[in-house]
């Protein structure tokens, strides 16, 4: 007996994104080249590729393409890591960190590159990225952050405190760095237009297919599923990020899944609507905690940051994000707020994607730490050119499957985290 589908949460996203292509439950057994578990960014990406390469690809998911964080994030289409340049050069050194910066620095290009390939509709724009610092400290660090890409020949633009309030709308910040290789997408349109293009080369996309089962034998793999179909493969690629179940032994237990908190408020008026991120950038301030907004195509705000680790339960759980809207902006006071949701978020141990090849024909990636959009586009086709034999070196280091230490404490991990940030964005 099937589990029953998982059904697309309400979301501004879900109400406003370009229609999906169909992409039904599996109707018979398949053999194929490869099955990819997972119609996130990293799955459908991963199988565009392969598919245009001439691989036989199926793609399987227990909801539909875009049903986890890919149809849910905030948006934000930014380059780079949470590492900047120079920390990579120290944990890495010379030229496997050069590699990690030049992938992460033009990961965003990936992406509008495969939006203007495949005309994918997604309300994509590309204004910049606006990071911002609340305190003395976190503008220290946001001026290292420009320097060091300046000098890799990015034009970077600093702001001082009257300029970022003119460019965002709030008079909370001292002052900001403008990364002009950001942009902004509905994800959840872009993911559909990823699934699209992904079907038009020939991949297979079946949702509502719950992975129930990864066996391998002398013949390759063998996937079963809820509703007792059975794809067989040579290689698998799990891509299941924030939303990684126990389908493959001590995956989930190598991520931290929080969840991300977004509110959206009714599309404001012109006049309203010309004071807040007036020039169409996204932003995402230098707080440990951070609060991430933009506006989408209709004008609405848009903004996000953590919440309670458990799955949301009434509005009052979104109430944190609604009072940050009102104290960043505090002249859209009486604007109504029309959606509320949540995503998750897959954070790792050392905040850095992870590869995973735990046996022969297996691949996993996952764990971009809030840069998904970006890192996924990106990583997905490398991956892709390391399973079809074109490129054996992966940007990033294989990584062992190395689970954190008392997982089944996460809820408490990052409650005390959570508490222990806020202390600290207070006082410094």
């Amino acid at each position: 007996m099937s589990a029953r589908p998982l059904a697309l949460p309400p979301s501004l996203w879900a109400s406003t994104a370009a229609p999906g292509v169909h992409t039904p439950p599996l109707a018979e057994d398949k053999q194929v080249d490869v099955a990819v578990v997972g119609a996130g960014y990293t799955g459908l990406v991963t199988a565009l590729h392969l598919a245009r390469e001439g691989a036989r690809v199926c793609v399987l998911d227990a909801g539909e393409p875009g049903w986890g964080a890919s149809g849910r994030n905030g948006g934000q289409v930014i380059p780079g890591l949470k590492h900047d340049p120079d920390e990579l050069l120290r944990m890495y050194g010379g030229e496997q960190a050069e590699r990690l910066i030049e992938v992460a620095g033009t990961a965003a290009d990936e992406v509008f590159e495969l939006i203007r390939h495949y005309d994918i509709a997604c309300d994509a724009t590309r204004k910049g990225w606006i990071q911002p610092a609340a305190t003395p400290a976190a503008m220290r660090a946001v001026e290292r952050r420009a320097q060091q890409w300046r000098s890799r020949g990015v034009p970077v633009e600093m702001l001082d405190k009257g300029s970022v309030a003119q460019r965002i709308g709030s008079c909370d910040y001292l002052g900001a760095w403008v990364d002009p290789r950001a942009g902004s997408v509905q994800p959840l349109s872009y993911a559909r237009g990823l699934a699209r293009a992904a079907s038009a080369e020939g991949a297979q996309i079946h949702g509502h297919n719950r992975v129930t089962g990864l066996q391998r034998d002398s013949r390759g793999w063998t996937l079963t599923t809820d509703t007792r179909r059975t794809v067989s493969a040579e290689r698998v690629v799990l891509a299941t990020n924030g939303y990684t179940d126990d389908l493959w032994p001590k995956l989930r237990q190598t991520v931290l899944a929080a969840n991300s908190f977004i509110v959206a408020t009714r599309p404001l008026p012109d006049a309203l609507r010309r004071t807040v991120l007036p020039g169409g950038e996204v932003c995402s301030d230098a707080r440990r905690l951070l609060l991430y907004f933009k506006q989408d195509a209709q004008g609405r705000l848009l903004l996000g940051g953590r919440g309670p680790f458990a799955e949301p339960k009434a509005a009052s759980d979104w109430n944190h994000l609604r009072r940050s809207v009102l104290g960043l902006f505090p002249h859209l006071a009486g604007v109504e707020f029309e959606y509320q949701w949540s995503g998750r978020v897959a954070l790792t141990q050392d905040f850095m994607p992870h590869l995973h090849e735990p046996a022969p024909g297996l691949s996993i990636l996952l764990g971009y730490n809030g840069r998904g959009i970006a890192m996924s586009s990106a990583l997905g086709r490398h991956l892709a050119q390391r399973l079809l034999g074109k490129a054996q070196q992966f940007p990033f280091p294989l990584s062992p499957i190395r689970p954190i230490p008392f997982h089944g404490l996460q809820r408490l991990y990052l409650g005390v985290g959570i508490a222990w940030y806020r202390l600290l964005d207070a006082v410094l």
